[in-house]
């Protein structure tokens, strides 16, 4: 994947804008952050992710996700583009744009 692949489907939800965070390209909702690249070009950084699941992720997929001890205490996963798959990310994109969508923004997406 690659972060335009990325924006490409998560702008197509409402009120998700791109932005910036940390100097990075960023998709925000609501101002908030819904996911980031990281410094490196081809890392996510993917807010929402309880810890629990997160050591799922990474025991389950180890290419794709990872953290490191700076996110360490924060729910949050990362996510290498080059070896992930829509299927992997989206629902986890999907899951924080609930979270931070207006209740509007959901009834719409729910009647579409």
């Amino acid at each position: 994947m690659t972060f335009d692949e990325v924006q490409k489907f998560a702008l197509a939800w409402p009120e998700v804008e791109q932005g910036m965070s940390y100097g990075t390209p960023a998709l925000k909702v609501r101002k908030k952050l819904l996911v980031r690249l990281k410094e490196d070009g081809d890392s996510l950084v993917i807010p929402g992710v309880p810890h629990e699941e997160r050591e799922m992720l990474v025991e389950r997929e180890p290419k794709v996700f990872y953290f490191t001890d700076h996110y360490r205490d924060y729910p949050i996963v990362l996510a290498r583009l080059s070896r992930a798959k829509r299927a992997s990310i989206e629902p986890l994109l999907r899951r924080q744009w609930q979270a931070l969508a207006s209740k509007a923004a959901l009834a719409r997406q729910g009647r579409q």
